[in-house]
C-alpha cells in the first residue's frame, strides 16, 4: 500500500514528504562535499523500499552497502532525531542486490557489444562524429550478415574485417576510411586495458532481475559497486546510460501508476554531460523526458545543479538542495542563478541560505498532490534507518551467496560468434582461393537451435533461460524483413525489443 515518504523535517514540527505517485517526475539531489547527499540519498531509497519500489544506486564511495544492515543508535543520529523530534524511528535493514562490473564485490553485470549499440561504444571510445558513423556502418554490417557482437573480440574482428575489405562494401554502406577504422581499433585496445573484456560479454544482465521485491513486500536495492568502476569514468557512464536504455526499451508504457516501477540514481551526474556531443545531449534529454511514461523516476545526484543541462534540470520536480560554497564571483553568480529554479518563498532569502546550510541540511521542494512544485523550505533530512557507512566483506558475500541471482552471472558464456564466424569463413575461403569474395554476396548466419525463436526482453514472470539459451536476447531481437532479418535499434542504440 503506497504511503507518502518522511524526507525531512524542520524545527517548526514542518514534515515534507516525497509523494509515491510523483515519484517518477525525477528529482535531484545537489550540494557541495562533506554536506550530506549520500545520507539523503540512503533516506530517499529506504523510504522507496519501504513502499514496494525497487531502487539502483550506485556506490562510488562505498558507504551506501551498510542499508543491507540494521543501523544503531549513533550519538550523531540520535541527535538529530531529538533536534527534530522525529518521533517515530526505529532501525532496521533493507533487502539488497550488489552488483559488480568486476564480479568481485557482487554478480557480475554485463552487457553485449551487439547490444550496447555504435552510439554508446562510440562515446566510450570518444569518437568524432566521422568515427562515430563508420562505427555505425560497422554495427550495420554485423546486423545485416547476422553477425553477433557479443566481446571485444568479436569487435575487434569485424572492425579489422570491414577495413581490410573497405572497397567492397562502399557501394552499399559508403565510403569507410581507414583513419576511422585506425580510430576504432585504438579504442576497443583502450578499452582492453581498461578491463573492458569483463565488461562486455554474457550472460548479459536481464534488466528485469533489477526490477524486484522482496517476499515482505518491499522494493530491492541494487547497489553498483563503483569505488573502482568511477576510476574509469566513461566505462561508468556508459554502462549507466545503457542501463536507462535498456529501462526505456524493455518496459511498456504505462502512464501515471500509482508508485514508480522503479527509482534510477545517478551519481556523479555531472559526468554524464562532460564534453557529451550535442546529438548525446539531446537523446538523453529524450529519455528522460520519456522514460517516466515507462514508470521509471531518475535522480541525478551532483554537486552543482549547474552540472546539469537546463533542459534536462527542468524535468527534475523533486529537489533537495544541500549547502554551496561561493566564493569566487562564478560560484556566486551559479547560487544566485540556482536559487531562481525554486518556487520563492517570502520568509527565505534562497541564495543566502544556501550558502549557510549545515549538514544534514536543506532546501526542499517536492511535488505536491496536483504536480506542482512546492515552495521551497528549510529543513533537517531525517536520519535512515539502516547502517551508515560501509559494511564487512564476509558480511557482503554472506548477501550475495543468499541472492536468487546467485548462480546465474558467476559463469561467463563464449558462444560461437562474430571472430568465430570471420576466422572460419577466413580459413575456409584462404583454402580455396587467394581472394576472398564480396562480402555482401555472402551472408554468414548462425543456426537458430530447432524449435528456437529469437528471445525479446523477459517479462518478470517468464522463467529464467538456461545457459544454453542466454544469449538469445542480444542475438536477434529482430523483424522479418525482404532483405532478410534486420535488428531495429532503440533510441540510444541499444536493441529494441520486439513489442509484446
Amino acid at each position: 500500500m503506497k504511503k507518502p515518504m518522511l524526507i525531512a523535517k524542520n524545527l517548526q514540527n514542518a514534515e515534507f514528504y516525497l509523494l509515491p505517485h510523483m515519484a517518477n517526475r525525477h528529482g535531484l539531489i545537489a550540494g557541495a562535499t562533506g554536506t550530506g547527499k549520500t545520507v539523503t540519498l540512503q533516506r530517499i531509497a529506504e523510504s522507496l523500499s519501504e513502499n514496494g519500489i525497487p531502487v539502483f544506486l550506485s556506490d562510488v564511495k562505498g558507504d551506501l552497502s551498510g542499508i543491507s544492515q540494521k543501523g544503531s543508535e549513533k550519538q550523531k543520529i540520535l541527535d538529530r532525531v531529538k533536534l527534530i523530534n522525529l518521533s517515530e524511528h526505529s532501525f532496521r535493514e533493507y533487502p539488497v542486490a550488489f552488483w559488480d562490473v568486476f564480479g568481485k564485490n557482487g554478480h557480475p553485470v554485463r552487457a553485449t557489444v551487439s547490444d550496447m549499440g555504435p552510439f554508446l561504444i562510440g562515446r566510450l571510445f570518444n569518437l568524432n562524429e566521422v568515427q562515430t558513423g563508420v562505427l555505425t556502418l560497422i554495427f550495420k554490417i554485423a546486423d545485416d550478415n547476422g553477425l553477433l557482437l557479443l566481446d571485444l573480440k568479436d569487435l575487434r574482428a569485424i572492425v579489422q574485417y570491414v577495413g581490410d575489405n573497405a572497397s567492397a562494401f562502399t557501394t552499399e554502406y559508403g565510403n569507410i576510411s581507414k583513419a576511422s577504422i585506425g580510430a576504432i581499433q585504438r579504442g576497443v585496445l583502450e578499452l582492453e586495458t581498461q578491463a573492458g573484456d569483463q565488461f562486455f560479454g554474457e550472460p548479459m544482465l536481464d534488466i528485469f532481475d533489477l526490477i524486484q521485491t522482496h517476499s515482505d513486500g518491499r522494493g530491492v536495492i541494487n547497489i553498483l559497486t563503483a569505488d573502482q568502476l568511477i576510476n574509469r569514468p566513461k566505462v561508468y557512464v556508459t554502462f549507466l546510460l545503457w542501463l536507462l536504455a535498456e529501462l526505456f526499451e524493455c518496459l511498456p508504457e504505462v502512464g501515471d501508476l500509482d508508485k514508480p516501477k522503479m527509482v534510477f540514481f545517478f551519481d556523479e551526474a555531472h559526468l554524464l554531460f562532460e564534453e557529451a556531443p550535442p546529438v548525446l545531449m539531446d537523446k538523453i534529454e529524450q529519455v528522460v523526458r520519456l522514460i517516466r511514461s515507462k514508470g521509471v523516476g531518475v535522480y541525478f545526484v551532483t554537486q552543482n545543479p549547474k552540472d546539469i543541462p537546463d533542459k534536462v534540470l527542468a524535468q527534475l520536480g523533486n529537489r533537495v538542495q544541500h549547502a554551496l560554497r561561493a566564493f569566487t564571483p562564478q560560484e556566486q553568480k551559479a547560487v544566485k542563478m540556482m536559487a531562481q529554479t525554486f518556487r520563492a518563498n517570502p520568509q527565505l532569502i534562497i541564495e543566502k541560505v544556501i550558502t549557510e546550510l549545515g549538514v544534514g541540511e536543506a532546501l526542499i521542494s517536492f511535488l505536491e498532490e496536483n504536480g506542482t512544485p512546492a515552495v521551497v523550505e528549510r529543513a533537517f533530512v531525517c536520519p535512515p534507518q539502516g547502517r551508515l557507512g560501509t559494511i564487512m566483506p564476509d558480511e557482503r558475500q554472506e548477501i550475495i551467496k543468499n541472492s536468487i541471482h546467485f548462480g546465474n552471472y558467476e559463469k561467463t558464456v563464449d558462444r560461437e560468434s562474430a571472430f568465430e564466424v570471420i576466422k572460419k569463413r577466413t580459413a575456409q575461403k584462404a583454402a580455396q582461393s587467394p581472394q576472398l569474395p564480396a562480402p555482401r554476396q555472402q551472408k554468414y548466419r548462425l543456426p537458430q537451435p530447432r524449435g528456437q525463436k529469437p528471445a525479446q526482453c523477459r517479462s518478470p514472470g517468464r522463467p529464467r533461460d538456461t545457459l544454453g539459451t542466454a544469449f538469445a536476447k542480444s542475438t536477434m531481437r529482430s523483424i522479418g524483413s525482404s532483405l532478410g532479418r534486420q535488428i531495429v535499434r532503440g533510441v540510444l542504440g541499444s536493441i529494441l525489443g520486439r513489442k509484446r
